[in-house]
Formats: C-alpha cells, sequence, structure tokens
C-alpha cells in the first residue's frame, strides 16, 4: 500500500498502558495534549476582552479542563478535540474581525488527564511552597 493511501485511523494505532508514573495514569502515544492558545483581533484597538470572552464561551462549553491565564487559555484533552476547540475559538473571532492571529504551544507527551493541575504541583514540589492561582 502506497503511504498516504490508507485513513488515518489506519496508519497510526493507539496503544493503552500504564505508564511509569507514580500515580498509575494511562496514556497513549499522541493521545493527550497540552495546549495553550491565544487568538488576537487586529485592528479592532487596545482591549480585546470581548474577544476572549467569545473563546471562552466556547472552551467552557467543550466540557475539556482549562485554565485561563493573562495571556492565553492552556486547555487539555485528546489531539483532535484541543484542536478543535481552538479552531473553533479562531473562527469565531475570524468572523469579527477582518484579521486574526492565532497561537498555539502543544504539549503532546501523551498523557490522558490532569496535566494541567500536574504541572503545577510539581514546580511547587520542587519550590516547597504553594503558588498563587
Amino acid at each position: 500500500m502506497a503511504f498516504g493511501s490508507e485513513s488515518l485511523s489506519e496508519q497510526v494505532s493507539f496503544q493503552w498502558r500504564d505508564a511509569d508514573l507514580t500515580d498509575g495514569q494511562k496514556w497513549t502515544w499522541g493521545e493527550g495534549v497540552l495546549a495553550e492558545f491565544s487568538v488576537v483581533p487586529i485592528g479592532k484597538g487596545e482591549s480585546v476582552s470581548q474577544y476572549v470572552a467569545e473563546c471562552l464561551t466556547i472552551v467552557d462549553s467543550s466540557g475539556l479542563p482549562y485554565k485561563i491565564n493573562p495571556m492565553g487559555t492552556v486547555i487539555e484533552g485528546e489531539y483532535d478535540a484541543v484542536m478543535s476547540v481552538i479552531r473553533a475559538c479562531h473562527m469565531r473571532v475570524m468572523a469579527l474581525c477582518p484579521r486574526v492571529i492565532t497561537s498555539i504551544k502543544l504539549d503532546d507527551k501523551g498523557v490522558v488527564s490532569g496535566m494541567i493541575e500536574r504541572k503545577m504541583e510539581s514546580v511547587e514540589r520542587h519550590l516547597g511552597k504553594q503558588l498563587k492561582k
């Protein structure tokens, strides 16, 4: 079979297995991602809070775990679900603005859930104290 002639599900086979982490979580290669993204409307002035609110309505309704910060939103979940939410946010702001820049950072380590909290807890353990959240 020539490369690219099979479907994506035929090309990639995910295998669940126990992770080597102490909490016994389950993971699969390439399945779970943590993404930080921001959607910036261009040509709409300094305040972008109304566009952030539009995006957060989409993110919140997705049911995926997320956290907002002053510079973007962190969301975790299955790759396609996360990218679908980011695309929906981009397209919503595109419907309201003539130009949009969307930036995405992905942490694709295969963990299925709880990455947002575990990352913060790990840093706090190294610091020996809780951080402001």
